[in-house]
């Protein structure tokens, strides 16, 4: 399986936290799975870091890509026609950050590991 893990998943496995679900670990643990991390999640967790929005996430947003290579997951970079689908995307989500996850999953045919329901209202795969 191919799956784009959402910021909140992402910092939940790396605290392993209960808050991640038993699926979606499983999904994440499975060396036969390709996890990839968008540009977009460094982005916000960068930007909520910045901004004081990231308690308990400050050793995520100290340094992305270090965390991405530790966990043995993949980046993803944000092209312009990836950029170009994410606003054209029709629908009231008007999360920046989840869009581009939505975008590219539709893009790149990853299913989506998310708890965030919005993402149903899209034709993605959500894993929870």
């Amino acid at each position: 399986m191919r799956a784009l893990i959402d910021t909140h998943a992402l910092l939940w496995w790396v605290a392993d936290s209960a808050r991640l679900s038993g699926t979606a670990r499983a999904v994440i643990a499975d060396d036969s799975n390709d996890i990839f991390v968008s540009a977009a999640s460094a982005w916000e967790l960068a930007t909520k870091y910045r901004l004081g929005k990231l308690p308990g996430g400050e050793h995520v947003a100290a340094d992305v890509v270090a965390c991405i290579a530790s966990q043995g997951f993949l980046e993803l970079g944000i092209s312009v026609a990836d950029a170009e689908r994410a606003g054209r995307l029709a629908g009231p989500h008007r999360d920046p950050f989840d869009r581009m996850l939505i975008a590219q999953a539709l893009a790149h045919d990853l299913r989506i590991v998310s708890v965030d329901r919005a993402f149903d209202d899209y034709v993605v795969d959500r894993v929870w």
